[in-house]
């Protein structure tokens, strides 16, 4: 799923209930988010804890039914040493929602984190996070959240323990939070930037870019030296592991 997130319209309204929520389908969210290895996505419910949507993906990862899990039996996967940084980060997103990007944006960003899950092996593999809240109802407290979990031991074994909120249609993005202090840092890329990376991503050269987004090479070089620059990468394996990691795409 190579699609840019940046594009999604988050037009909101409000139901019958009052909720306001995301009117778009199912599966332009799903393919909105970037999923960099072997994924499984769900919507959870946060009122009954229930979920639905479950893609049956989550069969061959963790061997769980996807017609008869809850929510609580993928919480029970995360590496009991993580289940610390997982509360504190999830604290941490409604704190930085609140104080710092306003809580009437929560509709038009993403968060990011990474933890261990079990595998049905018994090992535990690191997978990336990603979540957008779907709904919100009029206390303001979370509804529903679209949700969608990457193996990502393939890039990296060793989590960086760190939050990120990546904006989108333009919304400035927050990366590498540390869950446990009040401050975070404020970077993005553009849109341009993440339709190169995400070309990057599927092994495209400066020549193969330029070519499909009908730009000048040197442009295509630009945007790639800046990607680098960005991701305190030197190579672009660098640069799609660490984007990956803090969520970008």
């Amino acid at each position: 799923m190579l699609n840019n997130h940046e594009e999604i319209n988050h037009m909101t309204t409000r139901n019958e209930n009052g909720d306001t929520y995301l009117p778009y389908y199912f599966k332009e969210i799903s393919s909105s988010i970037f999923a960099s290895g072997n994924s499984y996505h769900y919507v959870v419910d946060f009122f009954d804890m229930s979920i639905s949507n479950t893609s049956s993906s989550i069969n061959e990862i963790h061997d769980l039914k996807s017609e008869l899990i809850s929510y609580n039996d993928i919480l029970a996967l995360i590496h009991p040493g993580d289940m610390d940084f997982v509360r504190q980060a999830e604290n941490r997103i409604i704190e930085i929602f609140k104080t710092q990007i306003g809580w009437e944006k929560l509709l038009a960003y993403k968060w990011s984190y990474c933890c261990r899950f079990r595998m049905p092996d018994g090992t535990y593999k690191l997978f990336q996070q990603q979540n957008i809240v779907l709904s919100f109802d009029e206390y303001g407290a979370f509804s529903k959240s679209f949700k969608i979990h990457t193996d990502i031991s393939h890039l990296t074994t060793v989590n960086n323990y760190k939050l990120s909120c990546i904006g989108l249609n333009g919304e400035p993005s927050y990366t590498e939070i540390d869950v446990f202090s009040s401050e975070c840092s404020k970077k993005r890329y553009t849109k341009r930037e993440i339709e190169v990376l995400n070309l990057m991503c599927e092994g495209f050269t400066s020549n193969q870019i330029a070519a499909k987004l009908c730009i000048a090479l040197d442009t295509a070089k630009n945007h790639r030296r800046n990607i680098l620059h960005k991701a305190g990468a030197k190579t672009t394996a660098q640069a799609v592991k660490e984007s990956i990691m803090k969520g970008f795409i």
